[in-house]
């Protein structure tokens, strides 16, 4: 089993919508796939679970806080009986009672699962910055801490057999990402080719390398054998260049502008390399385009916008947009699948 990231510290990018997207395109060339939704703002799990469902799954009283001093607050929760969330998991170490709880991941179609987010997870911020320096010392209560999410995802992966995570993580540097991308083997980077995504690059490179550098010198020596640690690895795959509402053959001249500065600003700023060249474009995987006509279609039909029909509103020219859709997820898929074999 390996474990992606998806993570840009740029928001609005595409990054849950790429999650999304490969979770079921990895499944349909014969993966066994979990995604993990570690955003607090949980719009992947918003995006596969129906409202129904999530009704179901965060509705009832919250086993992450208690309640008892707000009895009427208690009203508003009805969760079904059997569904928890990554909140749910980690709420025996918030509350001091214990370590994680096991979550069982829902199965959203044959060879497929996802472990739910919850907004509740943010409350689990302040936790995992303590304990980061905590850790520093070997403080097994911390350690656990920073290494629950890791412990969950194995869990969960082992639990369906996954070979591929998929995790989707928020859009900036705070404990809870530090916590889930130490409990990645890679890291993928959606991004728009704008300032505002060169920039992110930028504060994003020092602080994942600080990141690997501390847990990997100064904790793991100090992690006892009887938890469960990541390496943190952290492996960069490349990015995805998400474009915006503009033809490919016809970019902007500001997008040609930024889209060119894309391949030395990765290499330097998140590969560490001082002379990379500006057309090495090595770890430019693909750019996708803008199906931003899709995107309504393919969130009242609940399914992925290469899986649109005539029936769900795809009429005319969505329909070649809908065979592009296939055939770009299609071959990205594939050349993440070989990245990852590689890595």
């Amino acid at each position: 089993m390996i474990s992606v990231a998806l993570f840009n510290n740029k928001g609005g990018v595409g990054k849950t919508t790429l999650a999304y997207h490969l979770a079921h395109m990895l499944q349909r060339q014969g993966l066994r796939v979990l995604a993990v939704d570690l955003d607090p703002q949980s719009n992947l799990t918003a995006a596969i679970l129906d409202e129904e469902e999530l009704e179901e799954l965060w509705g009832k009283d919250s086993e992450l806080f208690a309640q008892d001093d707000h009895p009427e607050q208690r009203k508003l929760f009805h969760r079904a009986e059997g569904q928890r969330t990554v909140a749910d998991a980690v709420r025996p170490i918030l509350e001091g009672t214990g370590d994680i709880a096991a979550v069982t991941p829902v199965n959203v179609t044959e060879g497929l699962w996802l472990l739910p987010g919850n907004l509740e997870l943010s409350k689990f911020e302040d936790k995992l910055s303590a304990a980061w320096l905590n850790g520093y010392g070997g403080d097994p209560a911390a350690i656990r801490t920073t290494t629950a999410f890791h412990r969950i995802i194995d869990h969960a992966a082992k639990a369906v057999d996954a070979q591929l995570v998929l995790v989707d993580v928020g859009p900036n540097l705070g404990a809870i990402n530090r916590a889930a991308l130490i409990a990645a083997d890679t890291v993928l980077m959606p991004m728009a080719a704008d300032l505002f995504s060169l920039k992110g690059l930028l504060n994003l490179g020092p602080t994942l390398r600080d990141w690997r550098d501390q847990w990997q010198t100064v904790v793991m020596p100090k992690i006892p054998a009887s938890i469960s640690a990541p390496a943190g690895a952290m492996r960069p795959l490349g990015y995805v260049i998400m474009q915006p509402g503009v033809r490919l053959d016809r970019p902007v001249r500001a997008y040609e502008r930024w889209l060119a500065r894309i391949p030395w600003v990765y290499g330097t700023a998140i590969l560490g390399h001082p002379t990379w060249s500006a057309d090495d474009r090595t770890y430019e995987i693909t750019t996708l385009r803008n199906y931003r006509s899709l995107m309504p279609l393919a969130h009242d039909a609940r399914k992925p916008m290469f899986d649109l029909k005539a029936s769900d509103g795809a009429l005319g020219g969505h329909q070649k947009n809908v065979m592009t859709c296939y055939q770009e997820f299609h071959a990205l898929a594939r050349a993440l699948t070989e990245r990852l074999e590689v890595a």
